[in-house]
């Protein structure tokens, strides 16, 4: 079934359709539509699950992790200083190992105040131990909830659904709702290999010591480094089960094709630009008119940034003269983090890299602005470093 609505709704439609059990989430802008209708999913008895009302977006991931300890499927969603108020929260849920999903309703951080679209919300907590998925559109947004759902219940790994405020979450756009019984085909019942028991009494996540130690059974039981060691293990194995449940995706609903990257016009690119989001798909009409005008030019979009798919964009731009990044997100006196990534991942390999900002705070970003910035670039001019695009001085 084909309907067209707005990338919150699509949003609530997959939470909906993947069973999740416990919703726990404070509004703010934009997110507030999607927690909006998934209350009023369950209050009408449409979706069997508990909403738990409460007082910040620290008390909404609290309430899942305690959801997740017991079994239950659980999710949330925030934006911008609402993920920040969940910081400690985050890092305790990756820690865990609880697969929760959360969507991130991309929204710039104050101060100054600001509620427009950027990424520096969730780039800022790259860091945290959180699978990260950005969405292009709003058929990537409900396909994307179940397949975050499936991964992270596959690593026991949280993960972030991202996509653009406004721009994806109020905007319409027709999609396809995923039918019930390929659902139950693809996403089987959450079946953690533990869940907190009132018969089975037990403690969770206590003082761990730096070192190895014996447990109370007698047994040898992982030190914190051990801990944390196995959880970039496994993270860097999601990328290859990220691939796998993308394969079973389109094996079930006949549509879906790479989970890490999405690449326009790259076969015979000589220039490249990278980025995450809708931005990519703007950047299509770019690489069209660019094309028609002579320059080898194509867009990679990455869809799956935490775990970093180093090795994929590292094949995927191989003989490419020159990479450019333009991302919504700084890292403050050095450049865009999506940018030190892939400078990191292409050390020693043939590509240049050349970072560009653009649309922090919802700075409306041009197709021609685009058009311009990257058509001077490959003619040779000169950039900052990172360059701006749209910077009004």
């Amino acid at each position: 079934m084909h309907i067209i609505e707005d990338g919150n709704a699509a949003a609530a439609l997959g939470v909906k359709l993947a069973g999740a059990q416990v919703i726990a989430a404070y509004p703010i802008t934009p997110q507030t539509p999607l927690t909006e209708k998934l209350s009023e999913f369950i209050e009408s008895g449409e979706m069997k699950a508990q909403y738990v009302p409460v007082e910040s977006e620290h008390s909404a991931l609290a309430a899942c992790i305690a959801a997740s300890s017991t079994g239950a499927r659980a999710f949330t969603a925030t934006s911008a200083n609402g993920l920040l108020y969940m910081h400690e929260q985050i890092h305790w849920a990756a820690g865990a190992r609880l697969p929760i999903v959360m969507c991130v309703v991309n929204r710039a951080v104050g101060a100054p105040w600001n509620i427009w679209n950027d990424h520096q919300d969730s780039i800022s907590q790259r860091d945290t131990g959180w699978i990260q998925m950005y969405a292009c559109d709003h058929q990537q947004i409900i396909d994307g909830v179940l397949k975050a759902f499936a991964l992270a219940e596959a690593v026991s790994i949280p993960v972030m659904l991202c996509y653009d405020g406004y721009l994806l979450s109020h905007t319409y756009m027709p999609f396809e709702v995923p039918e019930e019984e390929k659902i139950a085909r693809f996403l089987k019942p959450f079946a953690p290999a533990y869940a907190l028991d009132p018969d089975d009494p037990a403690n969770l996540n206590t003082v761990t010591l730096p070192d190895v130690r014996v447990d109370v059974n007698g047994e040898t039981a992982h030190g914190y480094m051990e801990i944390r060691y196995l959880l970039q293990e496994d993270h860097r194995a999601a990328l290859t089960v990220a691939q796998e449940i993308e394969d079973r995706f389109t094996e079930v609903f006949g549509r879906g094709d790479d989970a890490l990257l999405e690449p326009y016009r790259c076969e015979d690119a000589e220039y490249v630009v990278v980025g995450l989001g809708s931005l990519t798909y703007q950047l299509h009409d770019v690489v069209d008119t660019l094309r028609a005008e002579g320059f080898k030019i194509g867009v990679l979009g990455v869809r799956l940034y935490r775990p970093f798919p180093s090795e994929a964009l590292a094949e995927a731009l191989t003989g490419v003269q020159e990479v450019i990044v333009i991302e919504k997100a700084l890292s403050y006196g050095y450049e865009g983090a999506l940018c030190s990534d892939l400078k990191a991942a292409l050390c020693g390999r043939q590509p240049t890299v050349t970072g560009m900002i653009a649309g922090i705070g919802g700075r409306e970003i041009r197709t021609a602005d685009l058009t311009d910035t990257l058509r001077a670039h490959v003619r040779g001019a000169p950039d900052e470093d990172p360059g701006w695009i749209g910077i009004r001085l």
